[in-house]
């Protein structure tokens, strides 16, 4: 595609929904422009990383399991074709107390969806699992089929397949548009004018900053730590298939196992502070780690003096129950706000991508739970 800088669609933000949402855009075919301020899956980026859980369960909400399951799909069709295997099948368990009613809204949407998955008691998990702590936890759901994205390749591999299919790229940065009305051009910091009939800002942490009287106090960016804890030598408890992906609801944790010899994966899945992506240092915290080691000592305490070998601060943005946001921008007709993504919405990339694509030509009905008007200004969480 010759870059004349007049597309049928631009899309701002080159993450994981962005990136999705303009590789589907061209496949209908549209002429599509990408950009990005600093590149896809960068270290600023809530898809930056190496990895990320794809599960299916989501307690009662059938909307993301069925999103997972198409979503699945698409990744690992994608990856096939690319022949580049950034999914691996380690499993999913979901570790749950006797009353966890997220679990137990999970297993009845995972059998009334036809999601193949092992309902384990007490005595199965530790037979199956002997290095987990298990603590109060009484039962769990293993889904076998469900696994790891390796994030940051697997969105450099959609950005790439998109511009060997015609995608125009860009990394460059674009300001927030002025006026209202229909938006006929953005302005790049290149001092490129890219012309399109249709805008999609997908811009994850930075979409507050780029419309900030709108999504300013709807966008919740948080800080959130990640730590890789090494393995002892020789040690294969702790990697696939021995251990898969888990997540302990009641704990608000999650983990990856040691995968390309990284060390093992943990973080909280509860939201940290607030956080400016373009400013603010990403270094762990001494309190961080010192919580993480604890819960360590009673989880997993074979890892309870293992060497922290890396760690990382990336970010949430959340919306005010995390529910996602696609809708049109109230005074731009065709300009549409996408994200929310964040602490869930990886692995939806591909699902994203042709809902987008769907909304924009208009054979996909809008989603009311996805709409800007039930996005509020505090923070009740409700999608796990």
């Amino acid at each position: 595609m010759t870059k004349n800088n007049s597309y049928d669609a631009a899309v701002v933000g080159a993450g994981v929904f962005g990136a999705w949402t303009a590789l589907c855009l061209r496949r209908t075919g549209q002429r599509v422009a990408l950009l990005d301020a600093y590149g896809p899956a960068n270290a600023r980026a809530s898809s930056g990383g190496e990895s990320r859980l794809i599960r299916m369960a989501y307690g009662a909400d059938e909307l993301y399991t069925r999103w997972s399951v198409r979503s699945l799909a698409v990744w690992k069709e994608f990856f096939a074709r690319t022949g580049k295997p950034l999914f691996y099948q380690t499993g999913i368990l979901w570790i749950a107390n006797a009353q966890d009613a997220q679990a137990m809204a999970s297993r009845e949407t995972l059998e009334r969806v036809g999601v193949r998955h092992e309902v384990l008691n007490r005595r199965e998990l530790e037979k199956r699992f002997p290095q987990i702590g298990f603590g109060q936890a009484s039962w769990g759901i293993f889904e076998p089929e469900s696994g790891v994205l390796l994030a940051r390749r697997a969105v450099a591999a959609v950005v790439e397949a998109a511009i060997a299919e015609g995608v125009d790229y860009f990394q460059e940065f674009v300001s927030t548009p002025a006026g209202a009305g229909k938006l006929a051009r953005i302005q790049t910091s290149a001092n490129r004018e890219i012309r399109a009939g249709e805008f999609v800002f997908a811009c994850g942490p930075w979409l507050g900053k780029v419309f900030p009287k709108l999504l300013d106090e709807r966008i919740f960016v948080t800080r959130q730590e990640v730590y890789f804890f090494g393995v002892p030598a020789g040690d294969q408890r702790f990697a696939p298939p021995a251990l898969p992906g888990w997540l302990f609801q009641e704990d608000l944790t999650y983990g990856v196992p040691d995968l390309e010899s990284r060390g093992f994966k943990i973080a909280l899945d509860r939201h940290g502070p607030s956080f400016d992506p373009d400013t603010q240092a990403r270094v762990p915290t001494a309190d961080g780690i010192t919580e993480m080691r604890a819960y360590l000592a009673a989880r997993f305490p074979a890892l309870a003096e293992a060497p922290l070998v890396e760690a990382r601060v990336c970010q949430y943005e959340n919306t005010s129950n995390g529910d996602f946001l696609v809708d049109r921008h109230p005074e731009h007709e065709n300009v549409w706000l996408v994200g929310g993504g964040s602490g869930h919405g990886f692995k939806h990339g591909p699902a994203m991508g042709e809902h987008v694509a769907g909304r924009l030509a208009g054979t996909v009905p809008a989603e009311a739970r996805f709409s800007l008007a039930s996005k509020e200004t505090v923070q009740r969480r409700k999608v796990y």
